[in-house]
């Protein structure tokens, strides 16, 4: 039987700066997503077609100073940002913002992170099979 591991939930959501988002896990991971980055990794139907899975956001149409005016919790699982630009329909799961964390270590292959619950970039199934 596999052993069950948890995804780490966020302590403290809110700004890093004017622009960007700051998350601080429960695990002491620090995840700062620069805001049009976020943005363009809006998860709602408008932004990606929800049969195909095709991003549907075209990168021009967001502006360069788009940032958060507004993050709200939903549940104990998400957030939604109401965006500079009048896009508020994305609903971000802690489990992809953590996927998204842009840091360096996050960015590390599995291998080389040697952690089961960081919840990176990189899934179990990327490390090398024995």
């Amino acid at each position: 039987m596999m052993a069950e591991t948890r995804m780490p939930l966020p302590i403290e959501i809110g700004r890093a700066n004017q622009f960007d988002v700051k998350i601080r896990w429960q695990d002491g991971h620090e995840s700062v997503y620069p805001a049009r980055e976020l943005r363009l990794a809006c998860p709602c139907a408008g932004c990606v077609d929800e049969v195909t899975g095709q991003v549907r956001v075209i990168a021009t149409s967001i502006p360069q100073n788009v940032h958060p005016l507004k993050i709200d919790l939903i549940g104990r699982y998400a957030i939604s940002i109401t965006w500079r630009d009048g896009h508020n329909t994305g609903i971000y799961s802690f489990e992809k913002l953590r996927a998204l964390c842009p840091c360096a270590k996050c960015a590390t292959p599995k291998s080389d992170c040697g952690s089961d619950t960081c919840g990176c970039q990189h899934k179990a199934s990327d490390a090398p099979s024995a």
